[in-house]
């Protein structure tokens, strides 16, 4: 018997007072007139123990949140983006609706059961995360494979940066070769400046450094380091160490599946092209503290490579040899005819400029062509006469030009 009904059935039965069933049973006079209220009403069913929980709380979740958080959870599923907690928070936050923690949101989730449970993980104290500390500090690059509709295989090239995650560059090409590479790189570094170091695997778009000294250096190679750009690669076998690219492809892959297969490969730059907005400007990043990438780069200042550092102005362009052997670049406010030679007409070259001196590479395979100092007195300007000439043996002659 409850001690609930012994106090009732004292005052209704052995004829006892509230006060003095009160003193009795140790509990105050106002909780026995409520047991007996309970009681008259509710028979014994009212003498249970109920829950203290209060009957509303100004902290739940509202309907509306809840109602929009599942909506979201399918809209960016459907999309093939992230559709986690955080993300979700992260967008609630966009459309001024109050977001709750990111623990409620996954509470709400599992008891949706949109969520399937998953054996416990690996946790994040133990991760160790580099991260460079400026935008364009590092950059990361890889390529992955992708298909068209008709099942042809095609490569897709990407540059990340390594602090922001902004995504830089991402096209798709029959196959990334060498001059893919650095028509890749040469694009990206015209909208967003250069930077202090990449980051790439050992493949040979990338370096000739596995490949026993045979060749010499690749037109990548040769590019980065003429600008003064640190260049690293991952160890082989290893890649952890270019763990942030990795698991942007399996981002990109998920969002590609959700989309009408491309027939061609302009189709799907079509597809790179607005996946690269979304990812940068829209997609809020987890590691970012719910920033979108395009937030982060814009954030900080931007490093640079050392030879910028020291005060240097330099840039790079393409352009193509005209009939007559000559390529034109805007310095000092006026348009330079730079004298590359005949024998190279037509041949797409890069134009390394810094500050006076520039340097004229073949777009393919990174051979100096023509090195010049722009005397700003004159349009025309020759080069010099000990620029070096195609490369033997791995390495440049630099014998003079007769």
């Amino acid at each position: 018997m409850s001690k609930n009904k012994v106090i009732v059935l004292a005052v209704r039965e052995g004829g006892m007072s509230k006060a003095e069933a009160a003193r009795r049973y140790g509990v105050t006079r106002q909780w026995v007139h409520q047991l007996l209220a309970r009681y008259d009403e509710q028979g014994e069913a009212g003498l249970e123990a109920r829950s203290r929980r209060p009957r509303t709380s100004p902290q739940a979740t509202s309907t509306q949140v809840r109602d929009r958080i599942l909506a979201l959870r399918t809209e960016l599923a459907a999309k093939g983006l992230d559709a986690g907690a955080e993300t979700i928070a992260a967008h609630l936050d966009r459309e001024g609706l109050p977001a709750p923690a990111s623990t409620t949101v996954r509470r709400i989730l599992r008891a949706a059961g949109t969520v399937a449970p998953e054996p416990r993980k690996r946790p994040k104290s133990s991760l160790r995360r580099f991260e460079a500390a400026q935008p364009n500090e590092t950059w990361q690059s890889d390529f992955t494979h992708w298909h068209l509709a008709d099942g042809t295989d095609v490569e897709v090239i990407d540059f990340l940066d390594d602090h922001s995650r902004t995504l830089l560059h991402l096209t798709a090409h029959p196959r990334v070769t060498g001059p893919a590479v650095v028509e890749a790189f040469v694009d990206t570094a015209q909208e967003y400046g250069l930077p202090a170091s990449t980051l790439t695997d050992n493949g040979m778009v990338y370096t000739t450094r596995l490949s026993g000294g045979k060749g010499g250096r690749n037109a990548f190679e040769t590019l980065i380091a003429s600008l003064g750009i640190t260049q690293k690669n991952g160890s082989p076998g290893h890649p952890q160490t270019q763990g942030k690219i990795e698991r942007f492809h399996q981002t990109l892959k998920k969002w590609l599946t959700g989309q009408p297969e491309a027939h061609t490969i302009a189709d799907l730059n079509d597809q790179l092209a607005k996946f690269r907005h979304i990812y940068n400007h829209e997609r809020p990043h987890r590691a970012l503290n719910r920033q979108t990438p395009a937030q982060a780069y814009e954030a900080t200042p931007k490093a640079a490579p050392a030879i910028a550092a020291q005060g240097q102005h330099f840039r790079v362009r393409t352009d193509r040899v005209d009939a007559d052997g000559k390529a034109t670049l805007r310095h000092a406010g006026r348009l330079r005819h730079l004298g590359i030679g005949r024998t190279h007409k037509h041949k797409r070259i890069i134009l390394l400029v810094h500050d006076a001196e520039i340097t004229a590479l073949e777009h393919g395979t990174g051979e100096i062509l023509a090195e010049f100092h722009i005397d700003p007195t004159k349009g025309y300007q020759p080069k010099k006469q000990n620029t070096p000439g195609p490369k033997t043996g791995g390495v440049n002659d630099v014998s003079p030009h007769p």
